[in-house]
């Protein structure tokens, strides 16, 4: 009933006048489009992608490689690893192509399809985080009974799960856009087709539709970082009474790493969010959030497990053993 109350004001609320858009044009960085400027953006967001795949797709390789890493915390892991990299995927390419030409032109259904691949993929790597901190939960607080409770065949149905919910979670999103007209303007200040950007563009009133995607899209994000924090404190609690120190230790070197991937996706989301709400926050400052929130999570997320999880690190180091690029440590 509600939903219908407010698809009813986002209808009368539109401005029927004036001509369709039918294309979109992305901008990038207003401050930056001189030539020299987009040829060393190029270059370095290419690098930063290559290493992305790079970095993600050796992650799935060891994973998968390794039969003794085949239990529920790195199923989850490597379900982030594939997120990384098609989250990635979905905003960087047309990053690149705005780099490159000038101007870049979307059409109005392929910049719809980007926003909601963006929000949905955005949305499914929240719920995996979350995922992963109730595994190390059950982990540490139940430890008797994380054998029975985590099957592999439970968690592969809990990422289904996160899954789904990440691609219906956008659904209203785009509903309440597309009620709009979109009849005005249609340069879009940022290096993909972000939601917010898109739907400054809409014709008539739109404080209502901005009202509601913000609630939402901050229930997306707080509901599952407040789960996963309660998740921590219960762990951190339980670490505590733990009489051995190097019990101890090793709980506390199995959660590190997750902390550290959950930190930089949250606080460099947080980040965006901020920055849309500071006034006089520059439009380059804004757009260079929204990028880092796209590629700094995907890009440290192989390092920080690689680096960090002493599994991984003898897995990928008995994978260089056996290769024979490297003949001489055999």
């Amino acid at each position: 009933m509600s939903f219908l109350i407010i698809f009813r004001t986002a209808m009368a609320d539109t401005n029927y006048t004036g001509s369709m858009v039918s294309e979109f044009v992305i901008v990038g960085f207003p401050g930056l489009q001189d030539r020299e400027s987009k040829t060393i953006l190029f270059a370095v967001f290419l690098t930063v992608y290559l290493l992305i795949l790079l970095g993600n797709l050796l992650l799935i390789f060891i994973l998968m490689l390794d039969t003794s890493l085949h239990n529920p915390m790195y199923l989850t892991i490597c379900s982030l690893a594939i997120i990384d990299i098609t989250l990635s995927t979905c905003t960087v390419p047309t990053m690149l192509a705005v780099f490159r030409s000038n101007p870049h032109t979307v059409s109005f259904s392929a910049c719809f399809t980007q926003t909601y691949f963006f929000l949905a993929l955005a949305s499914i790597e929240s719920f995996i985080l979350l995922l992963m901190a109730y595994d190390r939960y059950v982990a540490i607080c139940h430890p008797l009974h994380y054998p029975a409770r985590m099957t592999i065949r439970f968690t592969l149905q809990l990422i289904v799960v996160c899954w789904l919910g990440g691609f219906l979670s956008p659904i209203l999103f785009l509903i309440l856009a597309l009620t709009k007209r979109f009849c005005g303007p249609n340069i879009v200040l940022q290096c993909f087709c972000d939601y917010s950007g898109v739907l400054r563009l809409a014709c008539g009133n739109v404080l209502l539709i901005s009202y509601v995607s913000l609630s939402v899209g901050l229930s997306i994000l707080l509901i599952p970082l407040f789960l996963i924090l309660l998740s921590y404190v219960k762990i951190l609690l339980s670490v505590l009474r733990i009489s051995s120190s190097a019990g101890r230790a090793k709980a506390v070197s199995t959660c590190s790493s997750h902390l550290l991937v959950i930190s930089v996706f949250f606080l460099t989301t947080a980040g965006v969010f901020i920055s849309y709400r500071i006034p006089g926050t520059s439009v380059d400052s804004r757009v260079m959030g929204s990028v880092i929130q796209n590629v700094f999570p995907a890009l440290m997320n192989p390092i920080i497990y690689c680096l960090r999880t002493k599994e991984i690190r003898d897995s990928l180091a008995k994978t260089l053993n056996k290769s024979s690029i490297f003949p001489g440590s055999k």
